[in-house]
């Protein structure tokens, strides 16, 4: 499977409304340029102030036209925003206050209009509100402060709490997952899961697997022990992540605590979880924690020769998804062309 291509032909599809709130970032002014001259989405909307796109479009010899930019100091529904804004913070700190929590600093409106000026936020609100589909930063921000925008504005998944990350990894092949594809998570995101964040990313993972595979996921949660033949904490957590997705009733079929090997290879499910229901059709593995996740990808990808692409972001309730600050021009539109294809 061409990735890639895929994603970019379901993009172009779609055409959706993209925001990039790095507007003054040189790699993102000419990702800008070719996502429009490529028709991946319907309008693409640069975040800055005028005078500094222009003088870096210039400098890169990109021309502008048929790309928006808003500065959000100027912009005609800077009111509108900070209003939604306080709204939400507003709301927070008083679920907070019922609970027996402290608020430091009261949000104010004019306090608001200030934060919601800030480039990763208005991005983040203009998914919200609908005046875009979905964001792309991370080229000059960290995932922190890209995680922390989305997830005070636009919030997670109806019934999940966790955001987390999934790479699409694939095979020379075709006999693993999905036509020689697996998803991968949590590679990026959530270093220590609980048992329930575990289920909320094997949820999320599930779901990654149905939009970037087109395939039903048949879902393994990874563990050093298959169906308790060891005894530790860790394992316990898996076994308990397990029971929630059991609680939960979700639409998938899973199973854990696996090794891999019981996950992925017939003849090892037959031996350590005889009559386990992903035998052979094992197309998303969920890690514990974040050092096996990312560990394991990177080992698939070098040892195995295996394409990675991402992270990509799941779990929120609106497409955005995260940069490598070392991201070029093509990691940009590759990766807005992913988050692009999975707007509704």
């Amino acid at each position: 499977m061409d990735f890639v291509r895929l994603m970019k032909a379901k993009a172009k599809s779609a055409q959706k409304k993209l925001v990039l709130p790095e507007g003054t970032d040189a790699r993102t002014v000419k990702a800008a340029r070719i996502i429009v001259d490529n028709e991946l989405a319907a309008s693409v909307t640069l975040i800055g102030k005028q005078s500094e796109i222009d003088t870096i479009a210039a400098k890169e010899g990109v021309d502008l036209a048929g790309i928006g930019v808003v500065n959000p100091e100027l912009a005609p529904n800077l009111d509108q925003y900070a209003q939604s804004y306080y709204d939400l913070v507003h709301a927070r700190e008083e679920a907070k206050k019922a609970k027996g929590g402290v608020v430091l600093e009261t949000i104010t409106l004019e306090k608001a209009k200030v934060e919601i000026s800030e480039a990763l936020r208005w991005g983040a609100m203009m998914v919200r509100l609908k005046d875009a589909d979905a964001s792309v930063a991370g080229a000059e921000n960290t995932t922190g402060d890209v995680l922390r925008a989305g997830l005070s504005i636009i919030g997670t998944i109806a019934g999940l709490k966790t955001a987390s990350s999934c790479f699409v990894m694939t095979s020379l092949d075709p006999s693993w997952g999905a036509e020689g594809s697996l998803i991968f998570s949590d590679c990026a995101v959530v270093p220590d899961p609980t048992a329930e964040q575990l289920a909320d990313i094997a949820q999320s993972a599930a779901l990654s697997c149905r939009e970037f595979l087109g395939a039903e996921p048949v879902v393994a949660l990874l563990s050093f022990s298959t169906k308790g033949s060891a005894k530790h904490d860790n394992v316990v957590k898996v076994q308990k992540a397990v029971d929630i997705l059991r609680e939960r009733k979700v639409d998938f079929v899973f199973d854990g605590e696996l090794q891999a090997d019981a996950a992925l290879v017939p003849q090892v499910t037959d031996k350590k979880a005889p009559g386990s229901p992903v035998r052979g059709k094992v197309n998303t593995l969920v890690f514990p924690d974040l050092g096996s996740g990312n560990i394991g990808y990177k080992l698939v990808q070098r040892l195995g020769r295996a394409e990675a692409y991402g992270p990509f972001l799941q779990g929120f309730a609106k497409p955005i998804s995260d940069l490598s600050r070392g991201a070029s021009v093509d990691d940009i539109v590759t990766t807005a062309a992913v988050t692009l294809s999975r707007a509704t």
